[in-house]
C-alpha cells in the first residue's frame, strides 16, 4: 500500500515553494511590464515566452531566429495568448542594439548560449538562458563573470528546482527520513536502434545556416524543418552532434546532476570516470554527401564525492521496460531505504523495513510538455525586483553543467580525471585542461574568462 500526500509532504511543498517561487498573477495595467525578447524561437523557447506573457508582467518586443520558419511557428503560437506585435530579427546583435530589452530569453542550441547571454547582460538585460549553459566549462566561467560584473540576474532553465514534488522530495531527503545517503544513481533510458546516414542537402529557404553554426564548426546542412525528430542536426537533433552539444549527458544529464548537487548540498565531484560508445547506432559518419550524429548511444559515468558516489547511465536503445518507475530520474540509496526522484510520476520512497508502507508524492506539472516553467519565471521576476539571486542562478547551474561536461571530458579523453573545484581545473593534466575551452570559428571570439 502506498501512502500519498502525507501531512509532511503538504507542509514541505508549501514551505519550499514559498521560498522558491513567488505567486504568479497578472499585474494591473498601471504596473510595469518588462520589455522582453526571445532569441531562439523553437519549441522550448516558445514554451518559455508563453509563461512570460502569462505572468502579465512582460511585453514581448522582439523575436530572433536564423530560421524564418521557426519564427513563423512561434509567432502563430504567441498570437493565441498575446496581442503583442514583436519585431522580427535574424541577428541578436541588431536586436539588442535597437530594442534594448530589459529581459532576454536565450533558447538557442547550446553552442550559442554563452555569446548571446554575455552580449545581453552587457546591453543591460536580465537573462533567462536554457540549460546547459554552454558547450565548454570556461564558457560557463565567463558567463558567471559577466552576470556579476554587470549586476544582472541570469537564471537558467532548470525548472525542477521549483517543481512541487522536487521541492518536497528534497526536503524529505534532507530531513534524514531516507537515512544517510551513500550513493546516487541517475539515468535516462529511451529506446532507439541503429542509425543510417542521412543525405546532406542545401539549407531550406529562410534559414541562415552559416549563422546557425556561428562560433561552432560549419558542418553540411542536415535536417528536416517539417520533421523535427528526423535525427538531422536541425531543428532538434543538434543535441546528438558534439560540435553543437554534448549528447544525452550534456542535455538531460544537467537536470539530474543539478538535482544531486542541489539536494546533497555539493558543488563538484573530486574524480570523474566515463565509458561509452556507439555499438548500436554504429560508427559516426561525416562526408560532404551524408552524415550521422556522433554522440554516444550509451554512456556510464561515475563521480566521486567526499560523502557519496554518483553513477550516471543513459541508453538510446532497449528503453526501460524492465525496471520499475519511469525512464528518467535519480535513485538516492540511504540507510533507511531507497528514494526515487522522478519526473512525470513524482517521487517515491521505499523503506528498508518492508513492513512499512512506501511514501509517494504525485507531481504538479503544466502543459504543454509537463514542465514548471511558470514557477521558475515567477522566481526570475522576483529576483529582478528584489536583487536576490534566483533559485536557478547562473553560478549554481554552471556547477551542474560542469558535472555533465566533466563526464563528457573523461569520455573523450578515455581516462579518469581529478577535478579541482576551487580552481576549476583538472589536476595535473594539461591535455584535459586544453579541452575546457575550444577554438571558435572566425570571426567569433571565445569569451574572456
Amino acid at each position: 500500500m502506498t501512502i500519498t500526500r502525507r501531512k509532511f509532504v503538504r507542509t514541505t511543498v508549501a514551505a519550499g515553494l514559498a521560498v522558491a517561487a513567488p505567486a504568479v498573477h497578472a499585474q494591473d495595467k498601471s504596473e510595469k511590464k518588462y520589455n522582453t525578447a526571445l532569441i531562439g524561437t523553437g519549441w522550448w523557447g516558445t514554451n518559455i515566452v508563453r509563461e512570460a506573457l502569462r505572468s502579465g508582467e512582460c511585453r514581448l518586443v522582439a523575436l530572433c531566429d536564423v530560421d524564418d520558419h521557426q519564427i513563423d511557428v512561434a509567432q502563430a503560437e504567441i498570437s493565441k495568448v498575446s496581442a503583442d506585435t514583436p519585431k522580427r530579427y535574424k541577428d541578436f546583435r541588431e536586436l539588442l542594439d535597437r530594442e534594448k530589452p530589459e529581459i532576454v530569453i536565450c533558447a538557442t542550441p547550446d553552442h550559442w548560449h554563452p555569446l548571446i547571454t554575455i552580449a545581453a547582460v552587457k546591453a543591460g538585460a536580465h537573462v533567462c538562458v536554457e540549460k546547459p549553459i554552454g558547450h565548454t566549462i570556461n564558457e560557463g566561467k565567463a558567463m558567471v563573470k559577466a552576470a556579476r560584473d554587470y549586476d544582472r540576474v541570469v537564471q537558467v532553465g532548470t525548472h525542477r528546482r521549483v517543481s512541487p514534488h522536487n521541492v518536497a522530495g528534497r526536503e524529505f531527503l534532507r530531513s534524514g527520513k531516507a537515512g544517510k545517503i551513500g550513493m546516487v544513481r541517475a539515468f535516462v533510458h529511451y529506446g532507439g536502434g541503429p542509425e543510417q546516414p542521412r543525405k546532406n542537402t542545401d539549407p531550406p529557404k529562410g534559414l541562415d545556416w552559416e549563422m546557425w553554426c556561428g562560433p561552432a564548426p560549419l558542418r553540411p546542412y542536415n535536417g528536416d524543418t517539417n520533421n523535427p525528430w528526423s535525427g538531422g542536426i536541425h531543428p532538434r537533433g543538434f543535441r546528438n552532434y558534439l560540435d553543437y552539444a554534448n549528447g544525452t549527458l550534456g542535455d538531460w544529464g544537467v537536470h539530474w546532476m543539478d538535482q544531486i548537487l542541489w539536494i546533497m548540498d555539493e558543488q563538484a565531484p573530486r574524480k570523474v570516470y566515463s565509458v561509452g560508445g556507439r555499438p548500436i547506432k554504429g560508427p559516426a559518419v561525416l562526408t560532404k554527401d551524408e552524415q550521422t550524429s556522433d554522440a554516444p548511444d550509451h554512456q556510464v559515468s561515475t563521480f566521486e564525492f567526499d560523502r557519496f558516489s554518483v553513477s550516471w547511465e543513459h541508453r538510446q536503445f532497449a528503453g526501460n521496460n524492465a525496471e520499475k518507475g519511469e525512464s528518467v530520474g535519480c535513485y538516492f540509496y540511504g540507510t533507511e531505504g531507497t528514494f526515487h526522484m522522478g519526473w512525470q510520476q513524482g517521487w517515491t520512497f521505499y523503506p528498508l523495513d518492508t513492513k512499512k508502507a512506501a511514501v509517494h508524492q504525485e507531481p504538479t506539472l503544466h502543459q504543454p510538455d509537463d514542465q514548471n516553467i511558470r514557477e521558475l519565471w515567477a522566481d526570475f521576476l522576483g529576483a529582478i525586483k528584489t536583487g536576490k539571486r534566483p533559485v536557478s542562478d547562473i553560478e549554481k547551474i554552471h556547477l551542474s553543467t560542469n558535472m555533465s561536461l566533466l563526464g563528457m571530458l573523461a569520455l573523450k579523453l578515455g581516462r579518469g580525471i581529478e577535478w579541482d573545484a576551487e580552481k576549476q581545473r583538472v589536476v595535473g593534466d594539461e591535455a584535459a585542461n586544453k579541452l575546457l575551452s575550444r577554438a571558435y570559428r572566425r570571426p567569433w571570439e571565445y569569451p574572456v574568462v
